[in-house]
């Protein structure tokens, strides 16, 4: 079953309705946003969202013996980063039941 999307485009319309901002205005916004969200993560600094959650990067450790998942060769894998989400209190909570 495909999930239905938000896009940004969405999130733009969406806040232009409820709001006496330009949609040009909120995308600057909100291309703003996520060029600090993203220039904290590559500075290695751990974004929080107080009741949404927390973005970081962790580092995954590498293999040596990776498996390509097109062509089946084995190939080795350095360490490296990742980017990782931990949801809020309030929307682990208020997501617990969704699927139920």
């Amino acid at each position: 079953m495909a999930k239905d999307k938000l896009t940004k485009a969405e999130i733009v319309d969406n806040i232009a309705e409820t709001s006496d901002v330009s949609k040009k205005e909120i995308q600057r916004i909100i291309d703003s946003f996520f060029s600090q969200v993203k220039g904290a993560l590559l500075e290695d600094r751990v974004v929080e969202f107080r009741g949404f959650g927390t973005f970081e990067i962790r580092t995954r450790k590498g293999r040596e013996r990776a498996r390509n998942p097109k062509t089946g060769e084995t190939v080795s894998v350095q360490n490296h980063g990742v980017v990782v989400f931990r949801p809020g209190k309030e929307l682990k909570d208020a997501s617990w039941s969704l699927r139920s």
